[in-house]
């Protein structure tokens, strides 16, 4: 079933987080205008997805985007690489950088360069899109001429995206209010591998503590942690905790990022939870289209 819908809806790291969670396969289409009364200025990327795992992205759909990056760096020439996919016989049922690896055109440095330049970096800035469009649409068929044979999870995806974003404006209604605390959703120690920032914010999820009272004790801007929450509650690791004022109402007593090949996707044992924000911006979505 296809999905579609605006970032002004959902942002690109919860709608990254559902197709994880879901572990969806196919291409995500997101198509965004830098200017919205000139419809040639449009442009579109494509990112495509194996059981919730992000295993290539581009602005083409021709198969050409990792051949040309390819050539580009001067490791194998179009040709070369157009005469292997053309006589051998990996490239059948193989992603194109296993292919040249498997003829030792390639290295597996080289592999991780170009998944990181391929994937992480033009996704990650994708994060910073407020106005476009998005849709998901199933597939059969993977892209095996723009794949590496590399693939995170789109929860990693997410972590490595939000810690190197800078410009936080299209995220800036979706950060947790300063006066909420965060409550963990799991008593077991996450999973993901976090930051030293991270982990110390999420020492505090218990849902005691305002954010900006853990800003203080931290030593670290309220800005900061609100970031540094926003990507524990969107990464299902946390939820918003909405605090009560005391005079209002009495007291009642009382890991590794790993890149993997893509014929091992590892199915965790546990789904992380949905964040609280994407879900009230799920049901608000799904009342406008039905409204």
């Amino acid at each position: 079933m296809s999905i579609n819908g605006n970032f002004a809806d959902f942002s690109l790291p919860e709608l990254l987080q559902f197709l994880d969670q879901g572990k969806k396969t196919g291409v995500l289409h997101i198509e965004l205008s830098s200017d919205k009364n000139q419809t040639s200025s449009k442009q579109i990327y494509y990112i495509w997805l194996h059981q919730g795992r992000v295993i290539a992205a581009s602005d083409r759909l021709d198969q050409q985007g990792l051949t040309l990056m390819i050539a580009q760096r001067g490791w194998v020439s179009e040709r070369v690489i157009s005469r292997v996919t053309n006589i051998s016989s990996c490239f059948i049922n193989s992603p194109l950088g296993l292919c040249l690896k498997s003829q030792g055109l390639v290295q597996p440095e080289q592999l991780k360069l170009l998944f990181n330049s391929q994937v992480l970096r033009p996704v990650c800035a994708l994060f910073q899109i407020k106005d476009g469009q998005f849709k998901f649409d199933p597939i059969s068929a993977l892209p095996l001429g723009e794949m590496t044979g590399l693939s995170m999870s789109a929860t990693e995806v997410i972590l490595i995206g939000l810690r190197a974003l800078r410009d936080w404006n299209a995220l800036a209604e979706k950060l947790p209010d300063p006066t909420s605390g965060l409550s963990g959703l799991s008593a077991k120690q996450p999973r993901l591998q976090l930051n030293a920032q991270e982990w110390q914010v999420w020492e505090f999820a218990n849902g005691e503590v305002p954010l900006e009272k853990i800003a203080n004790q931290l030593n670290l801007t309220v800005d900061t942690v609100l970031q540094i929450a926003f990507r524990l509650i969107v990464v299902g690791l946390a939820k918003e905790h909405f605090m009560v004022a005391a005079t209002s109402i009495p007291m009642m007593e009382e890991s590794t990022t790993e890149i993997h090949l893509i014929e091992s996707v590892p199915v965790p044992s546990q789904k992380p939870a949905v964040s609280q924000s994407f879900l009230k911006s799920l049901v608000g979505f799904l009342r406008s289209k039905t409204g």
